[in-house]
C-alpha cells in the first residue's frame, strides 16, 4: 500500500526561507558600510594574522599614550599658563565662582577710584599741569 504524502506545505514553506533568504541578502550592507561601521576590519592582510595585526596596533597606540601621558604638564604649570583656572572648586561651582571673582575686582575697581584724588588736587600738588587737566577738552 502507498500512501502520498503531501509535499505542497514543506515546498512552500522552502520556497518562503529561499525568498526571504534572497530579500535579506538583496538589502545587506555592502563590505565598504560594514569597514566604516568598524564590523570588517579594513586590512589586507590573511585573516590568520589579522588578529596580531590588531593586537599590535593596540599595543602601538597604549605605548603612545603612555610616552604622551608621561611628558604632559603637572596642574601647577596648566595653571601658570591660564589653561586650568586657579580655582579649586567643583566643577559645578566653578561657574558661580569666576562669577564672584569678577564681581569682587569690579568692586575692588570702584573702590580704588572712589579713593582717588581728584584733579585740582593733583594739580596743586604739582603732578599735574593745567593743560593736563582732564576735565578740559583738547585743544
Amino acid at each position: 500500500m502507498i500512501t502520498n504524502v503531501d509535499e505542497t506545505s514543506l515546498a512552500a514553506s522552502a520556497i518562503e526561507r529561499r525568498n526571504s533568504l534572497e530579500k535579506h541578502l538583496l538589502n545587506r550592507p555592502d563590505p565598504q558600510d560594514l569597514k566604516e561601521r568598524h564590523i570588517l576590519l579594513d586590512t589586507n592582510a590573511a585573516p590568520s594574522i589579522q588578529a596580531a595585526t590588531q593586537e599590535l596596533a593596540r599595543q602601538r597606540t597604549s605605548d603612545s599614550l603612555k610616552k604622551h601621558l608621561e611628558h604632559r604638564p603637572d596642574r601647577e604649570e596648566l595653571v601658570e599658563r591660564n589653561i586650568l583656572p586657579h580655582i579649586n572648586a567643583a566643577p559645578a561651582l566653578q561657574a558661580h565662582a569666576r562669577e564672584l571673582e569678577k564681581h569682587m575686582l569690579a568692586d575692588h575697581l570702584d573702590q580704588k577710584i572712589q579713593g582717588r584724588p581728584q584733579p585740582e588736587e593733583l594739580i596743586s600738588q604739582g603732578i599735574l599741569t593745567e593743560d593736563e587737566d582732564p576735565r578740559n577738552p583738547a585743544v
